[in-house]
């Protein structure tokens, strides 16, 4: 069942959805050769604390049967799509990828966000892998109109992605957020316009877009968590919540 918000009930997803967009930003300015993925979720989650709302992803309990979330982010390097777990022993190295993951429940209210940033330099077609799922995320953004449907988000992620060269990951979908972090509709980043649930005023959607360098396909490695392509091709994640209003989208996880 999707659930339309009202305007105070949107506020209160914005709070959470700064607050998500603070770590991200914070974090990006982190990102280091050398830097552990277990320092990255020890800085969420002390902003996170500071900010008196709580990590999300920390405990949670898919549905997929996997055991709790163990952390306050997703830490997904280079051919990890999505999940990925930090840890003390892993450490980022010059050239490669890290995608973030940030969710934060504020007085019962959830925001959901995400950034794939460089560590040092990269080649060129890595470089684009980061600019065209960023600009994909903002193509369904455009998409995300009164009347119009999910399939108009969907087919506009996909249709931008493919026309430059890459994939988009099927397997995991974007989603409607609010009181709980996962709420009706899906929001896939594949698909054809004017199908699926029409957009209404009051709706709060988290769009991601996850992109690959080669083929879509991912499967889960066996911490039960983190999501890797299939044919070990890097990916890209990227995310915001946004409200969809009678004048246009407004991204609630920005600063």
């Amino acid at each position: 069942m999707i659930i339309l918000k009202t305007r105070e009930e949107i506020e209160k997803i914005r709070i959470s959805g700064r607050i998500v967009a603070e770590v991200l930003q914070v974090l990006r300015g982190l990102v280091r050769p050398g830097l552990t993925t277990w320092a990255l979720n020890r800085k969420a989650e002390e902003i996170i604390k500071k900010r008196k709302a709580r990590a999300a992803f920390k405990g949670y309990k898919p549905s997929f049967g996997s055991r709790p979330y163990p952390a306050a982010l997703c830490v997904s390097i280079n051919d990890e799509v999505v999940h990925g777990l930090p840890s003390p022993r892993r450490s980022l190295r010059e050239g490669d990828i890290v995608s973030m993951d940030v969710g934060v429940e504020y007085r019962g209210y959830f925001g959901d966000g995400a950034t794939t940033v460089p560590v040092g330099d990269v080649n060129g077609r890595v470089e684009e892998l980061l600019q065209v799922t960023e600009e994909s995320l903002y193509k369904g953004i455009e998409a995300a109109i009164v009347g119009n449907r999910v399939g108009d988000i969907s087919h506009a992620v996909q249709a931008y992605v493919e026309s430059r060269g890459f994939s988009v990951v099927k397997e995991f979908v974007g989603h409607g957020v609010g009181k709980r972090l996962h709420e009706d509709p899906p929001v896939p980043n594949y698909g054809f316009p004017g199908k699926g649930p029409v957009l209404q005023e009051g709706m709060t959607i988290a769009i991601e877009p996850m992109v690959t360098m080669g083929k879509g396909d991912v499967e889960i490695k066996g911490d039960g968590w983190t999501a890797v392509t299939v044919d070990g091709s890097w990916a890209a994640h990227f995310e915001h919540t946004i409200a969809i209003l009678g004048d246009g989208p407004e991204i609630l996880t920005e600063l």
